[in-house]
């Protein structure tokens, strides 16, 4: 690798490592969904999807389930505009074929490249550590693993902290919901950040991947807190879509709706990205499941309660 790479991202938490290890600059081309830190938007788009991204959570998983039916992929990659960036290393991710590009995407964009082919290196993150181990092998795979290193003992330090103060306090249940239309339950790194920040997460274990949620289930359950965090959505595009929970019959009747302690998080930003940010992930859950110690500031950007949201219905 040069001592000045040139880097797309086609994974907006990719982009996050790169630019958290320094090397923001090098970035040179980016996914249709990255868009953070400030500034990367202006970077030339490498990849497409096929999903009305702007639909109903029905409508999305209706299309998803079609393209999949069909053995396709649900991006397009851009193979034009990769050979024009003459990019040293792309990044993806093996995770989720719904999630971002894959290295198949990739393979199958790359198989007439006749030029040097540029170095790639697919994140697979399953739970925290394998968060903090992609930020090594990113680290690594740019020259700079010590930096690597001092980024992920800086966020387990915040993560420690957080810890420290709740780990003697009462765990609330907690059900976070990672779909609406129909219902998933939040997997993979989500029971971990729960844990840290003070709750006790329903329905699913660190490591594993989403599950799908029938109501039965939910309705059992009865949590004492629900958040929903539904995938690649922020807060306005899960707002519209709340009449498929509030229009079921068993909703009213759920312990944590009657409480009033259903909250609304920024899915697009947090806990659906499993980078840097997963530690504000975590903060915003203590926020909300632990008011009376915990104010980080993310309240009414990251997160608002469903009291709050129903103003703007």
């Amino acid at each position: 690798m040069t001592n000045s790479p040139r880097i797309i991202s086609l994974l907006p938490s990719a982009t996050e490592i790169v630019a958290a290890l320094g090397f923001g600059e090098n970035l040179v081309g980016r996914s249709h969904e990255c868009d953070f830190p400030p500034g990367v938007e202006s970077l030339p788009i490498c990849s497409s999807t096929k999903i009305p991204v702007q639909g109903t959570s029905d409508e999305i998983d209706k299309r998803v389930k079609e393209i999949v039916a069909e053995g396709l992929s649900v991006y397009r990659v851009n193979v034009e505009r990769l050979r024009e960036l003459q990019p040293d290393l792309i990044l993806t991710q093996t995770q989720c074929a719904v999630c971002a590009v894959t290295p198949r995407d990739l393979e199958v964009a790359l198989c007439a490249w006749t030029e040097a082919r540029p170095a790639m290196l697919s994140l697979e993150p399953n739970n925290l550590d394998d968060v903090w181990n992609d930020i090594r092998r990113v680290g690594e795979a740019l020259g700079v693993r010590p930096r690597a290193e001092e980024l992920v003992d800086s966020l387990g330090q915040r993560l420690a902290a957080i810890h420290k103060e709740t780990h003697a306090l009462s765990r609330p249940t907690v059900a976070a919901i990672e779909w609406l239309g129909p219902l998933m339950a939040g997997g993979n790194w989500m029971p971990e950040l729960l844990e840290v920040a003070g709750g006790r997460a329903l329905f699913a274990h660190a490591g594993e991947h989403s599950n799908w949620l029938d109501w039965a289930t939910l309705i059992e359950a009865d949590p004492e807190v629900i958040v929903l965090v539904p995938c690649g959505f922020k807060i306005a595009q899960t707002i519209r879509d709340l009449n498929l929970l509030t229009e079921n019959p068993a909703w009213p009747t759920l312990r944590a709706v009657q409480q009033r302690k259903v909250y609304l998080i920024d899915g697009h930003h947090f806990f659906n990205r499993p980078g840097p940010r997963l530690v504000e992930s975590a903060e915003i859950a203590a926020e909300i499941l632990h008011p009376e110690i915990f104010a980080f500031g993310h309240h009414g950007q990251g997160w608002i309660s469903i009291d709050e949201a129903r103003r703007f219905q």
